[in-house]
């Protein structure tokens, strides 16, 4: 079984919002002396497509993985898939749906900087943009920077891009959990504590939406995660095992887009291993590990 503090399960490429291609990140991966690695792009599986392609030596191990960007009456999500078959028909639909939902969601935002506040960029940029695997808020607002209407990419976010809002475009949490694991996967939920990222969500919040998502099918939740103190990762870890649910360790890796290294998953290998996190490591190291066999 591998051993939690050589393991990173959240991990994004230049797929979608982070920097580095699949094939930087597998030579990073491989350097630093991972056992285990998943790459979690946001609403897409071409990265996992890549990586497993690169494997010709099967070490490190790689675990099937995506992001998916939830949204229903009770909230946002964010849905981890794990250790699905990257050729089944479910998660390609999936990741179809929400490409066709991010793209909607990119050409009204660019629409709403122009009409709003004027912003307006080069036709060789816009199409750049857009000839992306998975363009999303953080290109937008790097274009912005670069622009100069903002000074950085947060404020770009913060001040301008978010004050559109979608309240439907989004793929409802059932339908990532129900694709993932009809594609023989995990379902987990990315950050529980933080939401969509901007939130934070305790206590009996906290255990109302879990058990929202466990009507769904939810398996697992990531209990360790860069962003998290020891308290937060703590109460992640009481309701994993309240429910019975698995539990997963990852750093959210960006590249240079955020401050974040590889392998930070917050897991203090002085700890006892969590009884979810031993439960979904054997659960991968004996059926779910990728190899580039079609």
């Amino acid at each position: 079984m591998f051993h939690p503090s050589t393991i990173d399960l959240h991990i994004h490429t230049n797929v979608s919002d982070g920097t580095d291609t699949p094939e930087e990140l597998f030579a990073k991966v491989k350097e630093a002396g991972f056992t285990l690695f998943s790459v979690t792009d946001h609403d897409a599986i071409k990265g996992c497509l890549m990586i497993r392609d690169l494997r010709r030596e099967g070490i490190p191990s790689f675990l099937s993985g995506a992001e998916f960007s939830c949204k229903d009456e009770n909230g946002m999500y964010h849905i981890l898939g794990y250790g699905y078959d990257l050729d089944a028909e479910p998660i390609h639909a999936l990741v179809r749906t929400s490409h066709q939902l991010r793209m909607k969601k990119v050409m009204a935002r660019l629409d709403f900087l122009k009409s709003e506040f004027g912003f307006v960029f080069s036709e060789e940029d816009l199409q750049h943009l857009l000839a992306q695997d998975n363009p999303g808020k953080p290109h937008i607002a790097n274009l912005m920077v670069q622009y100069g209407y903002a000074e950085t990419k947060e404020q770009a976010i913060k001040e301008y891009i978010n004050r559109i809002r979608f309240p439907n475009e989004f793929l409802r949490p059932e339908q990532a959990i129900q694709a993932i694991l009809a594609s023989g996967g995990i379902p987990v939920l990315a950050h529980p504590s933080y939401g969509d990222g901007d939130q934070l969500i305790l206590g009996e919040e906290m255990d109302k939406r879990i058990r929202h998502l466990l009507e769904f099918g939810l398996q697992g939740l990531e209990g360790f995660y860069s962003g998290f103190s020891k308290k937060l990762s703590q109460e992640i870890l009481s309701f994993a095992a309240r429910y019975d649910l698995y539990v997963t360790a990852g750093s959210d890796y960006h590249g240079t887009n955020k401050l974040i290294t590889l392998g930070s998953t917050g897991f203090d290998p002085s700890e006892p291993w969590p009884d979810g996190l031993c439960r979904f490591l054997e659960e991968v190291s004996e059926k779910r590990i990728c190899t580039n066999e079609r």
